[in-house]
């Protein structure tokens, strides 16, 4: 008889998809290994603080998931579509994000050390605090996201960023360009040039040349 726990962890809320569901039963009952959610509809759910290590989300349907203070090390969510996703607090260390859709999303005070992020849709997405240190960050739409506070540690940051997006009191180092989008189209900005532009919103990230 299914004890309905893993490890004394049990979700708050199931997937509405029966498939999602059944899956997520089943590997409730299983004692070890990742969960293999490649393609299947998780949209609603409230997994928060379960343990998901080296799980596969590949290509699978997050939108609206909780998932905060859950561990994802080593996870895949390539193509994972986590529009408006609760991932506060989430470790997200050595995730593969590429391709993630991550509009509205909340990562505040998530982990995204040594994560790839590679053709990430975050626009409008809070990283209030979030600990991106030696993630990859290419092709990165962060428009009118909040990265307050965010730290990072010689990243790429070829990023796309407009004037709605706020970086103060974010710190650390980081190497360009990025795109800013503003009235008169786009402009590439990186070294000196890229470092005021992030001084002038408050934010202390310093721009390491790459040559």
């Amino acid at each position: 008889m299914s004890s309905g726990t893993r490890k004394g962890w049990a979700p708050a809320r199931i997937p509405a998809d029966g498939i999602a569901a059944q899956r997520l039963r089943e590997w409730i009952d299983e004692s070890e290994g990742g969960l293999d959610a490649v393609g299947l509809n998780f949209t609603g759910a409230d997994l928060s603080h379960g343990d998901f290590s080296e799980s596969w989300f590949t290509d699978a349907k997050l939108a609206n998931i909780k998932l905060a203070g859950a561990d994802l090390y080593r996870s895949d969510a390539q193509g994972a579509d986590l529009s408006g996703a609760d991932l506060t607090e989430a470790s997200l260390v050595r995730v593969n994000l590429d391709d993630a859709i991550l509009r509205h999303a909340t990562l505040d005070g998530a982990n995204l050390v040594k994560a790839s992020l590679y053709g990430v849709d975050a626009f409008g997405a809070s990283c209030r605090g979030t600990r991106f240190m030696g993630a990859s960050l290419l092709e990165v739409d962060f428009r009118s996201a909040d990265l307050s506070n965010s730290v990072f540690d010689e990243n790429s940051f070829q990023v796309t960023m407009d004037r709605n997006a706020k970086i103060e009191g974010a710190s650390g180092s980081v190497f360009g360009p990025a795109v800013i989008m503003g009235e008169e189209g786009a402009q590439e900005l990186s070294g000196v040039e890229l470092q005021e532009w992030i001084r002038q919103r408050g934010g202390g990230i310093r721009v390491v040349s790459a040559d």
